[in-house]
């Protein structure tokens, strides 16, 4: 969990561990010590308090969307799957047939939010520094800087990262999770919360198929053994290739909000 992964100095979450640090201990009649047993249940304590505080938020981030109409998407890869590409050619593709604005996630510089900004396309971009995640309230914060009434969908790309991101609502719609054929078609399984926890996989770079070993129906198989309901569009950021059917699905999400 995040508090033990390096990003929760960014979270500001005060707590009491409620306990002292007295190292004493006793020995019973053989001689032999008695030692406390490990603070398990205060971590697990912390972990849930972040999480409900979060979900709190998201909630709220919800409501707010709801209210103006506005279909969210949560994306979520690991780095280097063509995250940014796949949003740059949505953005561009669809460009005056809905209204976009898009959250990008980063732990350090603004390059994929340039490279979002030149589409058109209002952005905000969020550095998280050590963090490895987006949460609820650096959303609900970002959205305070489009005009949320002018707005058909937001897209947020999240922090490169197939762990914490899973764990987080952000108010979303749905989370769309993209994996590129360079990663290995074993990744469901490896990362199961994230592919469980998510209804569209958006398989990426299948122009580089003809060069790798990776074993498509595999995949397919492993997404659907995790999230059986798993809607899953096999595409290619670069050549356009199975974008319509994405786009199609985006369309169809939206007319139903």
């Amino acid at each position: 969990m995040c508090t033990t992964c390096g990003c929760s100095p960014h979270h500001h979450h005060d707590h009491d561990h409620g306990h002292t640090h007295d190292h004493s201990h006793t020995h019973d009649g053989h001689g032999r010590h008695e030692h406390p047993a490990p603070a398990q249940r205060t971590t697990i304590a912390i972990e849930e308090d972040i999480l409900a505080k979060n979900n709190r938020l998201a909630a709220f981030n919800r409501a707010l969307f709801r209210e103006k109409g506005i279909f969210v998407l949560n994306l979520v890869s690991s780095p280097g799957s063509g995250k940014t590409s796949l949003l740059e050619r949505t953005l561009r593709d669809l460009s005056g047939t809905r209204r976009f604005a898009v959250i990008e996630g980063d732990q350090q510089t603004d390059n994929d939010a340039q490279r979002i900004a030149a589409t058109g396309v209002p952005v905000r971009q969020i550095n998280t520094g050590a963090g490895c995640h987006l949460d609820a309230h650096m959303i609900m914060h970002a959205t305070e800087e489009f005009d949320l009434d002018n707005l058909d969908l937001l897209m947020v790309e999240n922090v490169g990262n197939l762990v914490c991101p899973a764990a987080f609502d952000l108010g979303e719609h749905h989370k769309v999770v993209v994996l590129s054929v360079t990663e290995g078609e074993d990744k469901p399984l490896k990362y199961p919360q994230m592919f469980h926890n998510s209804t569209v996989l958006l398989l990426n770079k299948t122009d580089l198929l003809p060069h790798l070993d990776f074993d498509l129906e595999a995949c397919r198989e492993f997404a659907r053994r995790v999230s059986p309901g798993i809607t899953i569009f096999e595409v290619s950021a670069r050549t356009g290739e199975g974008m319509e059917q994405w786009y199609n699905w985006l369309a169809a999400q939206t007319a139903a909000l």
